[in-house]
């Protein structure tokens, strides 16, 4: 649709950035906290460990105080459960309902809204051992935990977000180390949908009590959404995209808006006997979520033709980026995208695509909650980071994002990943997404200090003028 006038941004559009407790932070045994997953996971050969990340624990104020000369409306940042709940479970840590009450605080003296995540990719080691999400009373971990965190921080935080990214939990676990399988497990698939039920069920009993505990707040998934494009336009192709669209995306949406299971991976999971087990008042529960908004974060769309019954290779091969799925699709490369250095396809066109998708089967409010392009910035002599190319990438998604609110789609905010460098899941320190540059290397911590790169200038000036000036100078 070419549209004769653009519609402007909301007045109160939600400009921010994003970050995640386990791979900004640092402190990861300090003041109480347990360790969690990602703190004894074996970390990809060649990249750091997360005991230090970008120090976010002692340097915070420093951090909040850059974000609010960028002029952010709001950031978003996650919960580690065990600096909350070191055992994940039992006593409460003083220390870590300390930490996030002072983020909060310091947020909120700066006019930022906070925006806080409740679970990233990092269980509690101690609940790791019992199974995690395997185990059925995950659902009252998590809701337990939920209920610590509404008492603590519900007085000053109206806007949260319960599990990001539950789909790349389920599809992709093991490329970011956080899928546990229970030694024995026969039927592998329902072993994971059945952690994923409980991941949904979890859910949803939480957006219920949120809206119970706290009237006045707002609470939304944050799934990873990359709408599917059929290769050609061979109906088959077109058939196959569908399943990928279902599988990756459209199962955690239509779950969590509407309390029921996709129908075209019920029927996928019922070929290989893995529909997930329901207890008793899962149905009720799931139906009772009733998200407010959708948090999602987005990086590139897919590709994929059908399988024809052939050998395919199968599985993730990053976050963003699957192989296939027997009987389902065979993923392709897209021939009219370029990529990153780090060979994430690149498609701003998509991001409109998928915002007018996700609007027109749902019709609630969405705020992007990560977006953004990982490279290798440098510093240089005079300590500048000349990264013209995250410019670019951040204008071209923006320009999306106001084409498609002049497309009629509802649009509360937009948080590119991330709000400063940080420890990324696969390739350390060297992948690098913010708009200040953290003084370190892979394992020369070197002085930590901050730098504003050249995008901070830009995007502080594309929040002044509210999305109206995009310009490079």
């Amino acid at each position: 649709m070419l549209h004769k006038t653009l519609k402007t941004f909301p007045e109160d559009f939600l400009w921010g950035a994003s970050t995640s407790a386990y791979q900004v932070e640092g402190a990861n045994l300090e003041d109480g906290k347990g360790p969690s997953c990602q703190d004894v996971k074996e970390v990809p050969q060649g990249t750091s460990d997360l005991a230090v990340c970008a120090d976010h624990y002692h340097r915070y104020k420093e951090d909040i105080a850059l974000m609010a000369e960028m002029g952010f409306k709001v950031y978003r940042f996650s919960v580690s459960w065990s600096r909350i709940i070191p055992e994940g479970t039992g006593e409460v840590n003083p220390k870590g309902i300390e930490f996030y009450s002072n983020l909060i605080d310091e947020c909120l003296k700066y006019g930022i809204e906070p925006l806080m995540t409740m679970f990233h990719f990092d269980m509690p080691a101690a609940l790791d051992k019992r199974g995690s999400w395997s185990n059925r009373e995950s659902v009252d971990w998590f809701l337990n935990f939920a209920k610590v965190l509404f008492e603590s921080f519900g007085d000053r935080v109206k806007f949260w977000l319960t599990i990001n990214e539950q789909n790349i939990l389920t599809l992709m676990g093991p490329v970011i180390g956080t899928l546990t399988i229970p030694e024995g497990t026969k039927n592998e698939l329902k072993e994971i949908y059945q952690q994923n039920h409980h991941m949904l069920v979890a859910q949803a009993k939480v957006m219920a009590l949120c809206h119970e505990m706290l009237p006045g707040a707002k609470i939304g998934p944050a799934p990873n959404i990359s709408l599917v494009y059929p290769e050609l336009c061979r109906p088959e192709d077109m058939i196959a995209a569908q399943n990928f669209n279902a599988i990756r995306n459209w199962l955690y949406l239509d779950m969590a808006v509407y309390g029921v299971y996709n129908n075209i991976v019920w029927s996928w999971l019922e070929e290989h006997d893995a529909t997930p087990d329901f207890v008793e008042d899962d149905a009720e529960a799931l139906k009772g979520g009733h998200p407010d908004f959708i948090g999602f974060n987005y990086y590139n769309t897919a590709t994929c033709k059908a399988d024809e019954g052939g050998e395919i290779e199968t599985g993730a091969i990053s976050q963003q980026e699957n192989k296939g799925v027997a009987g389902l699709f065979s993923g392709v490369k897209n021939p009219h995208l370029p990529a990153t250095e780090f060979g994430w396809e690149i498609d701003p066109v998509g991001f409109r695509a998928t915002i007018r998708e996700m609007y027109s089967r749902y019709h609630l409010p969405m705020i992007v909650t990560e977006n953004g392009l990982g490279a290798y910035d440098k510093l240089t002599e005079d300590f500048k980071v000349h990264d013209s190319y995250r410019i670019k990438y951040l204008r071209e998604h923006i320009e999306q994002i106001r084409l498609a609110i002049s497309d009629g789609c509802e649009m509360m905010g937009y948080c590119p990943w991330s709000a400063i460098d940080l420890i990324s899941t696969h390739e350390g320190m060297v992948k690098r997404y913010g708009f200040i540059y953290v003084d370190r290397d892979e394992f020369d911590l070197k002085t930590l200090d901050r730098y504003r790169k050249d995008s901070f200038y830009w995007y502080k000036k594309v929040i002044d003028t509210n999305g109206t000036d995009l310009t490079d100078n």
